[in-house]
């Protein structure tokens, strides 16, 4: 079947790769709602929560990097992880990538209906949530389909404005409590290593996405320079980001009534304390558009890695297929727009979730994907610098100590046992990473010479020539 599947060249610069991570991050989403999730586990520390989860990361961005540094194409850590591992588990990776993308987006979807239906609310026009989900994702498949660079550039902006606003009412509430410093957050007092170590969980769930500009190689400008510093970059800025907002709010909230594991709305409750309430709009606002950013980059991410892997034959081929005017890939933005919806919809008329509920769902059914992903690309790292015959040994030091961080969010995700349904969540991921190997296993018994062929192509393509390898993996 031959299709157009040519993305446009040279069109994303470090900004743009830049503002594509940060908005699948989505600083807003975890000021907005996570916080106070952290301080559940990690009470007073809880911003050195999020430092050990990023310094863990930052160890992932490091083995990632070798491949960012060397390789241009679509695909993202699907593509990494065949030119380590082969396609077999490059395909998996892109498996979990699909998953990833998918509920991650569902999770902005469900924020964004969240803070619109506020707003609504206190206009006296609300809107069911359903149509409040097709007005998200029908606007970012619109964004999408049109040009990749308007959809990047509205992705910053809007992620822009939240976090600006997030920062003016930090600042504020900063000058209103007085003294600044707050011995009972640099305390250890009272606080387990099983607490820390829950902590770090919701850190790296904060902090996953940081790799998305990856999947836009074909299309970014110098991206063997822009891209590696666009994943680095990412993450020391969100990373510090979300330690400073930690520790105001648990700063701004000492004392209050509610504590701030049982605020459903830490930055408005911050703003009525500061005396500053008619900042909770604006906020409501800025965390809407966050989330509409989040559902957005999201959508862009996965469609890139679905268009990597049906040039393939991993899913058909039309999945890569692009458009003519825009060189956007039209058909993979529509899949995940529709699939996105059909699930989230589902869930709230077949299941009755509530939006909330399905925000915090989609963003723990995502994370699963991340870490899968994640290990896999730190896997391939060193059996790809080994055939370039550039291994060292710090390349070695560096891929164990990121699998030994990688232990921590994945023994976290299930023991202590979270209470249900979350608890059932695990075993979802592994059916839904049952059906990938069985379309791997199915390929290498009806096609294995494929597979062979995508390993060439892969390594052409993200390489510059194919690499000297046995005909089996």
């Amino acid at each position: 079947m031959n299709v157009k599947s040519q993305l446009r060249p040279n069109c994303l610069n470090f900004v743009e790769l830049l503002a594509q991570n940060i908005a699948l991050i989505s600083p807003t989403m975890t000021a907005a709602l996570i916080v106070p999730l952290m301080f559940s586990n990690t009470g007073n520390i809880s911003w050195l929560s999020y430092a050990v989860g990023t310094v863990m990361l930052l160890f992932v961005a490091f083995n990632l990097n070798q491949f960012a540094r060397r390789s241009v194409g679509t695909g993202s850590m699907y593509a990494y992880t065949t030119l380590g591992l082969g396609p077999s588990s490059g395909a998996l990776s892109g498996w979990c990538l699909i998953w990833s993308y998918l509920f991650i987006g569902l999770a902005g979807t469900t924020g964004f209906t969240i803070f619109a239906g506020k707003i609504l609310a206190a206009m006296g026009t609300p809107l069911p949530p359903l149509l409040l989900f097709a007005i998200c994702l029908g606007s970012c498949f619109v964004l999408a389909y049109k040009d990749i660079r308007v959809s990047t550039i509205v992705m910053l902006v809007l992620e822009c404005i939240s976090v600006a606003l997030i920062v003016l009412l930090c600042l504020i509430a900063l000058g209103k409590r007085g003294p600044i410093i707050d011995s009972t957050q640099f305390s250890l007092s009272g606080v387990s290593l099983m607490n820390l170590g829950l902590g770090v969980v919701v850190a790296v769930f904060s902090l996953v996405g940081f790799e998305s500009s990856t999947a836009f190689g074909e299309e970014a400008r110098d991206a063997t320079r822009t891209v590696p510093r666009s994943i680095i970059w990412s993450l020391i800025i969100t990373g510090l980001f979300f330690m400073f907002v930690c520790y105001v709010e648990v700063l701004a909230t000492h004392g209050y009534s509610t504590t701030l594991d049982k605020i459903d709305a830490p930055l408005n409750v911050m703003a009525d304390l500061c005396h500053v309430s008619f900042l909770s709009i604006p906020l409501s606002l800025g965390a809407m558009c966050s989330f509409f950013a989040l559902a957005l980059s999201c959508m862009n991410a996965g469609a890139r890695v679905m268009v990597a892997m049906g040039r393939h034959g991993i899913f058909h081929a039309g999945t890569s297929r692009t458009h003519d005017e825009h060189e956007t890939p039209h058909v993979a933005l529509g899949i995940m727009a529709v699939v996105m919806f059909i699930v989230v919809a589902l869930c709230r008329k077949i299941f009755h979730i509530e939006v909330l509920d399905e925000f915090n769902d989609a963003g723990t059914m995502g994370a699963f994907g991340f870490i899968a992903s994640y290990v896999l690309v730190t896997l391939a790292t060193p059996f790809f610098l080994k055939k370039r015959g550039e291994m060292q040994t710090k390349h070695i030091v560096l891929c164990v100590a990121a699998l030994a961080l990688l232990l921590i969010p994945a023994v976290g995700s299930v023991y202590p046992v979270p209470p249900a349904p979350v608890n059932y969540f695990p075993y979802i991921f592994l059916a839904y990473l049952l059906l990938g190997i069985i379309r791997v296993i199915t390929m290498r018994i009806r096609m294995p010479q494929r597979l062979g062929e995508i390993r060439e192509q892969i390594h052409t393509q993200h390489v510059g020539e194919a690499l000297a390898l046995p005909p089996q993996e």
